[in-house]
């Protein structure tokens, strides 16, 4: 284990927001096999719109969840978004648009970034928010949605009301190899994380979430021992040297400083070449997953190796 007042091992990853969409994406797996999601989610699209959105609104709220496949917030917040519809028992119903099959939806919507989460009643659209926010941020809006709804007569119901977990006894069922990786994680056990992620990719290889979650444990297993001030100073004395440029980018990203973290790597891609400059810019790109690709700074570090590049 490593010195825990040597690692802030929160920087780069919320272990913490990690954890909760872990138990909502098995909330969310439980509902849709014992068919609670049934009628209360719906995949929409600009041909379905307006019998599942609007002609749905005027009986029932409908909460808009606008996504798209690359967008790695989407997918921690379309989970909670589907656990909730599932446990309000559609008293709401859950329209789920990727913006990038109906762009005719966002631009009616003036979508600007995703996730974006809209309601409409009676045929009247209302911004809810923006960014995946935590459950516990999103039950008040939904319960003051539901409210305001009920003034205007909006109080009906979708599909069939969601069994609990007291009244079918079952437990979430969630994947044993993800389940081990992500308690390691919150436990640094960084070695035994980084197995149970390689387990979990060899049978799912195109999970994001799972590459995202190797990368971290790979950052944190890296610089665990390390004398992050010695280590830093080092880089600092040497920045041609590609590998201790690495390790003092990793401990930037660690402790939170993701531009930092950018800035320094690009830097080096930008002073060496051949084969230095190639490692150089795959720990770059290694660190781009960590962050998570739908990042704003991730864009903007993208934008600048090319420049460092080319």
């Amino acid at each position: 284990m490593s010195d825990p007042n040597n690692l802030n091992i929160r920087g780069a990853v919320d272990l913490g927001a990690v954890a909760a969409q872990r138990e909502a994406q098995a909330r969310a797996a439980s509902a849709a096999a014992s068919g609670a999601l049934d009628g209360v989610v719906r995949d929409v699209t600009e041909a379905t719109f307006e019998s599942d959105v609007l002609q749905q609104s005027m009986t029932v709220p409908v909460v808009l969840d606008l996504w798209a496949s690359w967008c790695q917030p989407c997918k921690t917040l379309t989970p909670v978004l589907e656990a909730l519809a599932a446990e309000y028992g559609g008293r709401f119903v859950l329209a789920k648009i990727d913006v990038d099959a109906n762009p005719r939806i966002a631009q009616a919507f003036q979508v600007q970034s995703i996730p974006s989460v809209f309601a409409v009643i009676q045929g009247q659209p209302l911004p809810l928010f923006q960014g995946a926010l935590p459950e516990s941020q999103i039950r008040p809006l939904l319960d003051a949605l539901l409210d305001e709804a009920a003034k205007v007569g909006v109080a009906g119901a979708a599909g069939e009301p969601a069994a609990t977990e007291e009244e079918d006894g079952a437990e979430p069922v969630a994947d044993p190899d993800a389940e081990a990786a992500y308690t390691a994680m919150e436990q640094g056990e960084w070695a035994t994380a980084r197995e149970a992620f390689e387990r979990l990719l060899a049978r799912k290889p195109d999970d994001a979430d799972a590459r995202a979650g190797f990368s971290a444990a790979s950052l944190y297993a890296r610089i665990g021992d390390v004398d992050q001030q010695a280590a830093i100073a080092d880089a600092d004395a040497d920045p041609d040297d590609v590998a201790k440029q690495a390790v003092a980018a990793d401990i930037a990203a660690a402790n939170g400083d993701v531009d930092g973290a950018f800035a320094r790597l690009i830097e080096t891609v930008r002073r060496t070449g051949g084969d230095d400059r190639a490692a150089a810019r795959e720990h770059l790109v290694s660190l781009f997953e960590v962050i998570g690709t739908a990042d704003p700074r991730v864009a903007k570090a993208r934008a600048d190796l090319a420049n460092a590049l080319f």
